[in-house]
């Protein structure tokens, strides 16, 4: 079993801005599998299980605000009784053109202080992340508004296709290995 983790902001103010490109991805692998989220009274999130011929998923959406995702991530990883090398943590990513998508076997937060959080929670940084490309901000704009912002029509388009691609990603890491997933989907 993997865990798979989409960080974003819960409530519907923070639904299809970019900084919730995560919960999108959960969401989309939880509709192809007709699994269903349900609020968990043990951790600090939703969860839904997705089993298929490729391997099982643990789908996670915190419900802790982005900043306090880690609350949320290392518990369910521990209970689980998961590896570190068992967890995708799904992000968006503003230094990546609006589409894209970066997968690496381990790093930094770089920045995102969701993935900041749950480096600090999980006392490592040897998981896998995917990170999806929301556009850079506009330079007269603040970047806590531009992530709580959302796309353009033409920019949600994109943005709609590289979260289909980034579900495809993740199955993926599980069925074919982290390197296979990563010279097929980084770009």
């Amino acid at each position: 079993m993997w865990l798979v983790a989409g960080l974003g902001n819960p409530g519907k103010r923070y639904a299809r801005t970019r900084h919730n490109v995560g919960f999108e991805v959960a969401d989309e692998l939880a509709r192809r599998h007709a699994a269903s989220f349900r609020r968990s009274w043990r951790f600090p999130g939703e969860l839904a299980e997705v089993r298929a011929e490729d391997g099982r998923l643990l789908l996670l959406k915190p419900r802790t605000y982005m900043n306090r995702s880690g609350t949320a991530v290392a518990p369910v990883l521990r209970r689980k009784g998961l590896a570190l090398a068992e967890l995708v943590v799904i992000v968006d990513d503003t230094e990546l053109a609006c589409g894209s998508i970066r997968i690496r076997r381990r790093g930094g937060a770089g920045g995102h202080n969701g993935l900041k959080s749950v480096i600090a929670a999980l006392g490592s940084e040897e998981f896998v992340r995917l990170r999806l490309g929301v556009g850079g901000r506009p330079e007269d704009r603040d970047m806590v508004k531009h992530v709580l912002s959302g796309f353009a029509p033409e920019e949600r388009r994109i943005v709609d296709d590289a979260v289909a691609r980034a579900a495809d990603a993740v199955w993926s890491v599980v069925r074919d290995g982290v390197d296979y997933a990563m010279n097929r989907y980084n770009g």
